[in-house]
């Protein structure tokens, strides 16, 4: 199995590997080399420490953006809107 390196320094793990860890987004995960150069994957143990951030970010009020996402009432056609952006009557 390979993948390739971005200009970014990022590469996408293969979703055998994702399944075979159980790696969902947000996941934490280890990297270490071993003496013969290959590279360990592992996902990260949540520790004490770990667990309270969690709790603690989800009590963290939400943005304004957020806080109203998916409520829109109106139901807007593509192009009304885009005529409303625009400044088309």
């Amino acid at each position: 199995m390979s993948t390739t390196l971005t200009v970014k320094g990022q590469v996408t793990i293969p979703k055998q590997i994702r399944d075979a860890l159980d790696l969902q987004p947000g996941c934490k995960l280890n990297f270490a080399v071993n003496d013969s150069g290959e590279v360990l994957l592992q996902k990260a143990e949540l520790g004490t420490k770990t667990i309270k951030n969690k709790r603690a970010m989800s009590n963290v009020k939400k943005d304004r953006f957020e806080q109203v996402r998916g409520r829109a009432d109106i139901q807007w056609r593509t192009q009304d809107l885009m005529n409303l952006l625009r400044g088309e009557h």
